[in-house]
């Protein structure tokens, strides 16, 4: 790593200059290996990430969380049976079962992390990445480049993927439970967030450009 340059802070770093958003020391950009890190020297924060990923690779993984998504959402997550008498039920069936036992703000705190916020996160990347494929900026970039840094950490799928696998081997000691396929579903979007997990997304402001109209 070169060392850092002192008190310069442009507005827009040029693309031979990372900058670290969170001690603004400057540094000049260079090539990756695969599978290096750069970090910066005075606050050990991540500077950027080897990618092999392309663009289209990236657009390809969203729209396959999205169809993940769906389908997690339409299917049951679980059956529960009990002296003969089985019940299945969905995501948005837990969640309705929640507000009705007087638990509205556990369940509004799960709507917000386990379906509306991923949906926006999803919807948002697929925008951008619809547009960054041919190496164009899509209307709105900035806003919408912002508030995928903002929603990020609130999107919580893997969560409750393990939560649901511990309370499935929890209630088998007081019901038969039958795994349906939503909880998988939920699964395969578990991997590919954990995969995304590692993308700097915010290399696209150097793989776009902004065309004037």
């Amino acid at each position: 790593m070169t060392m850092p340059s002192q008190g310069i802070k442009p507005a827009i770093a040029p693309p031979t200059l990372w900058i670290c958003e969170h001690c603004d020391t400057v540094y000049r950009r260079r090539k990756l290996a695969r599978g290096e890190v750069a970090r910066c020297q005075r606050c050990d924060a991540i500077l950027a990430r080897h990618h092999s990923l392309t663009v289209r690779g990236m657009l390809a993984l969203t729209i396959t969380a999205m169809i993940a998504f769906v389908q997690a959402n339409i299917w049951p997550i679980v059956t529960l049976g009990l002296n003969g008498q089985m019940i299945s039920t969905t995501l948005w069936g837990c969640l309705v079962m929640m507000w009705r036992e007087q638990a509205q703000v556990v369940a509004v705190i799960a709507a917000l992390t386990l379906f509306f916020f991923p949906i926006i996160k999803m919807g948002a990347l697929f925008w951008v990445l619809a547009y960054a494929r041919n190496g164009r900026r899509a209307p709105g970039f900035r806003w919408v480049m912002v508030m995928l840094y903002r929603v990020g950490p609130w999107t919580m799928s893997e969560v409750f993927v393990l939560g649901a696998l511990v309370a499935i081997v929890k209630a088998h000691m007081y019901f038969e439970v039958q795994p349906n396929p939503g909880i998988f579903a939920y699964g395969v979007l578990m991997l590919i967030i954990t995969a995304f997990s590692s993308i700097d997304i915010r290399r696209l402001w150097d793989l776009t450009e902004e065309r004037m109209a």
